[in-house]
């Protein structure tokens, strides 16, 4: 997709400098699915700690159950 779009020029080169890249193209590509990374991360944390899930690991693989004293 072609678009015009107005940059600071001091950001756009440090921001191509700091992740190594050699075009503007390239670093807006990569701000933009970095921004999107961080954010599907940060839905992932959101998340962490809701989910309960309880295995059975003698039933999973099969094993008898032994009787604990």
């Amino acid at each position: 997709m072609r678009m015009s779009m107005i940059l600071p020029p001091e950001l756009v080169e440090e921001a191509r400098e700091a992740a190594g890249l050699t075009s503007k193209t390239e670093t807006v590509i990569y701000a933009l699915r970095e921004l999107v990374r961080r954010k599907r991360l940060e839905e992932l944390k959101s998340m962490f700690g809701t989910t309960e899930i309880t295995v059975d690991l003698d039933y999973v693989r099969g094993r008898a159950r032994r009787a604990r004293t």
